[in-house]
């Protein structure tokens, strides 16, 4: 019996591959809201960071959200970010 294959992504802030239940999943949805997709399914454009405040502040300072979804993310996106990131983290 062959092994169960383990999907990888890439962080878009340090740059390592990891398993996809271990990264956090960020979604541009279709009519343009972003927001931390808990499920992993949510239908939209998908990028994927490590569930750690360095790589949060990584990814905002090197602006990596504006060039994984083409666009010009406002501050107060990341500040709703950084707060459902951290409301996952004390569940």
């Amino acid at each position: 019996m062959k092994p169960k294959k383990i999907p990888l992504r890439r962080c878009i802030a340090c740059r390592e591959m990891k398993g996809k239940k271990e990264l956090l999943r960020v979604v541009k949805s279709p009519e343009g809201e972003i927001f931390l997709d808990r499920t992993g399914r949510m239908n939209g454009r998908g990028a994927y960071l490590c569930d750690n405040p360095e790589c949060f502040a990584k990814a905002c300072k090197t602006k990596a959200f504006n060039r994984e979804f083409k666009m010009e993310i406002p501050d107060d996106i990341y500040k709703g970010l950084a707060k459902q990131m951290e409301e996952k983290r004390d569940r």
